[in-house]
């Protein structure tokens, strides 16, 4: 007897063809998740609900995150759907698939750790391109216009910024050839990621509290703050590649301050 999750793969694939699963679907699935998990923070920060949470004092103005918002929206139909739409041929020729059997958890969760772990990598390198002095002039500072970040702006980049934030996105599954539901699956963690670390907020049940080199919100937050010859923190999951290069310096500097300080007032 199939299970649920087979049931609903059936009805779709049944009813909907492979190019508007993998292009229209993909799409209307990232566009879901990014602002659904992005806009509650939104909220919290025009009501000021749990600001004792908040990484920066500072707030962004309704207009700041309005500008934000519109401008996504435009670089997402603009930019990301055209992009996803002409990358099918790309994949199908690489193998990715959308028919039963579903693959095993085994295969997705070890598919998805190699993507989160190349993506990392490529992430640091090219951003640690994006901020030499002409690069970080012309196409990085858009992102870092809002220096105390929400969760929306994880997105809010230049095109060409954009393309290569796909790229180290969609090279592991282009290395693998996944089956659709494990790439679906990707690019959900993926979106849920890179919202929480631009969220501006460091909860109790942060995953960095929780998940060994992971960096999230709080190692993300401090390479906002800083002027982008010295921000460092250039990886986009995990903290292992700023330590062996030496770029969270100036994070683990501050953090060992702040430690430093909390355990003085409680002496």
């Amino acid at each position: 007897m199939a299970s649920p999750l087979e049931s609903a793969w059936q009805y779709l694939i049944t009813n909907f063809s492979d190019f508007q699963l993998s292009c229209i679907g993909s799409f209307i699935l990232h566009e879901s998740v990014f602002f659904l998990s992005g806009l509650p923070f939104v909220l919290l920060e025009r009501l000021g609900y749990l600001s004792k949470y908040k990484i920066q004092a500072k707030v962004n103005t309704p207009e700041a995150q309005g500008k934000c918002i519109m401008r996504l929206l435009l670089y997402h139909f603009c930019v990301n759907l055209p992009v996803m739409l002409l990358s099918y041929p790309v994949f199908r020729s690489m193998g990715m698939r959308s028919s039963l059997p579903l693959p095993s958890w085994k295969e997705v969760a070890s598919q998805i750790i190699f993507y989160f772990v190349l993506e990392d990598f490529v992430f640091y390198w090219g951003h640690r391109v994006l901020h030499s002095k002409w690069l970080y002039q012309h196409v990085h500072s858009i992102h870092h216009e809002y220096a105390t970040p929400f969760g929306l702006t994880s997105e809010y980049a230049h095109p060409a910024e954009i393309l290569f934030l796909g790229f180290a996105t969609i090279v592991g599954p282009a290395i693998t050839g996944p089956h659709l539901f494990t790439l679906w699956l990707w690019m959900v963690v993926r979106v849920l990621e890179t919202v929480e670390a631009h969220c501006g907020y460091h909860f109790p049940w942060s995953p960095s509290n929780f998940i060994p080199l992971y960096g999230g919100s709080d190692f993300h937050d401090y390479h906002h703050r800083l002027l982008y010859t010295k921000s460092g923190n250039y990886s986009s999951t995990f903290v292992y590649m700023d330590w062996l290069f030496g770029t969270d310096s100036g994070y683990r500097k501050l953090k060992a301050l702040k430690t430093a300080e909390v355990e003085g007032k409680q002496m």
